[in-house]
């Protein structure tokens, strides 16, 4: 799922199968509480004869198998319940494929990696101690030596796997958001190296979810208060997606920020400056761009589309990233907004620690302090993410 691979032209729905989200802004029912969600909701969707285990109470979110007169049929009964639904397809979602660039300022050294010394976490005293780090992607390798002794959490959401990491995006994402700074071999890789460890597996061996595992796994994450949820993901579509501007809020609402890739779709270099894709297009959830080690905006790295939701928010280095992966291999350099993205979910672990700012303050400071690489907003968002460089009075 890697160089060169052909990039997915459509985004794929499944068939009768949908997202239903019971959202209060949303629908315009401002009346619709988080009691009666949780005390209606699991017996409405029994009563239909839909499954109640891909109901996400955190969020709000259902997840059906349904024809669509059934479905017809559900709403009306929802609606009576004062419970209106807003109702679209499930979507599939992938690992974002990389594309090389030329890398020549910032270079590994024998201590750390380029990403590391640009976001500064080389010069910082915070580690990301008592934060949770949930990294939703294709699982951890768990025997990974460098993880010996770490604080890991691991659950599966895909059918018929477990949370082993089947693939390697996974492994590679946690070891750059959470992996160590002084490994076993080569240089420290991880911005939070003492953060808590929830990996989430919601994408296959073959690098592919959904909607119901993603949504499984951010309720998940929530449940487990997670501080951060890092989503390196995506579907190729402009339209922001509802099922994620609820789960963005709702994950501010409880504390929790949600950083996921911009997306790889452009070939600036060809013209095409690509666009912000699902989920990271939702405007509560922080889209992440890719810098190469000239701080130079990678070429595939997706830009803003001029909509609500739509915008780049934050950039981080994406080009040459060295980090964990699974099995004999144990290390692979690869690139993407994928690899962007843990950079920042480790970061926000450490201004975590250091300021103790959750939700929308935690957001608010990853903006305010990074640093300014004079690049446009549509690619570059504020800027590229900065470490603290020691703990806040």
């Amino acid at each position: 799922m890697y160089s060169n691979q052909t990039r997915q032209a459509a985004v794929a729905e499944i068939p009768n199968r949908y997202v239903l989200v019971f959202d209060r802004q949303e629908s315009g029912a401002p009346g619709i509480a988080a009691a009666q969600r949780e005390s209606e909701l699991p017996q409405l969707l029994a009563e239909q004869g839909y499954s109640s285990t891909e109901y996400f109470p955190m969020l709000g979110i259902a997840v059906v198998t349904s024809s669509a007169d059934q479905l017809e049929d559900f709403r009306q009964r929802c609606a009576g319940h004062k419970l209106p639904a807003s109702v679209v397809p499930e979507l599939v979602y992938r690992i974002l494929p990389d594309a090389p660039a030329a890398t020549d300022s910032y270079a590994d050294t024998g201590q750390l990696t380029w990403g590391l010394q640009a976001v500064g976490a080389s010069l910082s005293g915070c580690t990301g101690k008592g934060i949770n780090v949930a990294v939703l992607d294709t699982g951890f390798d768990s025997a990974h030596p460098d993880f010996a002794g770490r604080t890991v959490t691991a659950k599966s959401f895909v059918a018929g796997e477990d949370a082993t990491d089947g693939h390697g995006h996974g492994t590679h994402c946690i070891g750059s958001a959470c992996g160590p700074r002084e490994p076993q071999q080569g240089p420290g890789y991880g911005v939070a190296s003492e953060a808590n460890i929830f990996a989430g597996k919601v994408l296959g061996a073959d690098g592919s979810g959904s909607d119901s595992t993603i949504l499984a796994g951010i309720n998940w994450a929530l449940e487990n208060k997670c501080e951060v949820i890092s989503m390196s993901l995506g579907a190729d579509v402009r339209t922001v997606h509802p099922p994620y501007v609820t789960a963005g809020r709702r994950a501010l609402e409880l504390g929790s920020l949600i950083v996921a890739a911009a997306g790889n779709n452009a070939q600036r270099s060809a013209g095409n400056p690509g666009f912000v894709g699902a989920p990271a297009n939702s405007p509560y959830i922080m889209a992440v761009a890719a810098l190469d080690s000239k701080l130079a905006v990678a070429d595939f790295s997706a830009q803003a589309l001029d909509t609500e939701g739509g915008e780049v928010d934050i950039a981080g280095p994406g080009v040459g990233i060295y980090s964990s992966w699974p099995g004999a291999k144990r290390y692979n350099t690869i690139s993407g907004t994928s690899m962007a993205t843990p950079h920042v979910a480790g970061v926000a672990a450490l201004l975590a620690e250091s300021t103790g700012l959750r939700s929308q303050q935690l957001w608010d400071k990853l903006v305010a302090t990074s640093r300014d690489v004079s690049l446009p907003a549509m690619d570059a968002g504020a800027g590229l993410v900065q470490a603290p460089a020691s703990q806040e009075a």
